[in-house]
């Protein structure tokens, strides 16, 4: 699930830094569960370590986590076919930060970074629906119709169940790049669809 990043201009000096999850120094991993907590009051930090997740934060000069990010991994099968999948969750800048570019300047490190990934077919996330248009301009595309089915078999959550208003974005990273035969192919193989992402009871949906 994904809250707003800010964009815009004045944007603070920051590096990119990223850790598996488990290696998270204690530091920066009490701002990030504190900067979680914030945009989602009563949510538990961390992720299921069967999704081998990486935070990605961009840090300011004193050390201020001014944005976060996770990405998450796990195969998933669609249309006959095993892909190799990775997701963008837990996406937040700081308040006081918002409207600086932190957010875009993070999704895009975590774009470049997947894109690197040897053997990673294919991003997919889904994000609530007015903040489609910004991971739009970061180089995602929506996948019009398709809902990503989380949870597990027997008790699954749904992208558009009740209270939900959600897009489903993708990445498709065939060796012909983004505008490929093979990204083309996957997009059409996923758009309209109902997509078995079951990422487990610790996250939900990522």
């Amino acid at each position: 699930m994904i809250a707003g990043p800010g964009a815009g201009a004045h944007a603070p000096v920051t590096r990119v830094l990223g850790f598996a999850e488990a290696e998270l120094p204690a530091a920066l991993a009490a701002q990030v569960a504190a900067l979680e907590a914030e945009a989602w009051p009563g949510a538990v930090p961390g992720h299921d370590p069967a999704l081998a997740p990486r935070a990605l934060l961009l840090v300011t000069a004193d050390g201020t986590v001014a944005a976060s990010l996770a990405l998450l991994f796990k195969e998933i099968r669609h249309g006959g076919r095993t892909y190799r999948a990775a997701g963008l969750s837990s996406v937040v800048t700081r308040r006081a930060l918002r409207g600086r570019g932190c957010g875009a300047r993070l999704v895009a490190a975590a774009r470049r970074e997947l894109a690197a990934v040897p053997g990673l077919d294919l991003v997919l996330f889904s994000c609530d629906r007015p903040l489609a248009p910004f991971y739009e301009a970061a180089g995602f595309t929506r996948l019009p119709g398709a809902v990503l089915v989380g949870g597990t078999p027997e008790e699954p959550l749904a992208t558009d169940g009740p209270g939900f208003d959600k897009e489903v974005l993708a990445e498709f990273l065939g060796p012909e790049g983004p505008d490929g035969p093979d990204a083309r192919a996957g997009a059409a193989a996923f758009a309209g669809t109902r997509i078995a992402l079951h990422p487990g009871p610790v996250d939900r949906l990522w």
